[in-house]
């Protein structure tokens, strides 16, 4: 972390809301895309991200150290998905109409149909695993942190990190081929 994000951090403890918006601006899209990768639906990972901040400038006080305010505020996110995903109601919704299919090209139509299969059927998979599964995915395979930024991030071993990581990719191929956790 860098000597700038250190001083944004510690003069954002103070109150200074200009500061704070600093802040919010630096991580506003990793945020989001965690939030997204969660819930897999971009309303509530909007929702989250906006209520993570709001979470983040009201309890920013009592942050003990400025290097734990990335994990911190990843655990933020995590905690308000896992909360929207138990509430969250298991219906999903149908695949595009066929009469939004008919105005288009036949090939771009099936390309354009499979290409959002596939993205429903990972999101599916995804959403059938546990929030520690998807979150370690989610944090290695979509942000690109490595093991030990994430043993970092969730505050557990460099080895844990690694067998969750292997545990969560054998989880979601067995969903992708059977359909089932």
């Amino acid at each position: 972390m860098d000597e700038q994000l250190h001083r944004l951090i510690r003069d954002a403890k103070r109150g200074d809301p200009d500061v704070f918006a600093a802040l919010v601006r630096r991580f506003k899209d990793q945020v989001y895309r965690y939030a997204y990768g969660m819930l897999g639906d971009t309303m509530e990972a909007e929702d989250v991200s906006q209520e993570a901040f709001v979470k983040c400038y009201a309890s920013l006080s009592r942050l003990e150290s400025e290097f734990a305010f990335a994990s911190w505020l990843n655990r933020i996110v995590f905690n308000l998905c896992a909360d929207r995903l138990k509430k969250r109601n298991r219906e999903k919704t149908s695949a595009a109409s066929a009469s939004a299919l008919a105005g288009m090209e036949q090939k771009e139509a099936r390309e354009q149909y499979l290409s959002q299969q596939l993205k429903w059927s990972i999101d599916e998979a995804m959403a059938q695993l546990s929030p520690d599964h998807r979150q370690i995915i989610l944090l290695h395979d979509a942000q690109g942190y490595r093991y030990e930024e994430i043993a970092q991030l969730l505050d557990i071993p460099v080895g844990t990190v690694k067998s969750r990581l292997n545990a969560a990719r054998l989880s979601l191929r067995q969903v992708m081929k059977r359909g089932e956790p």
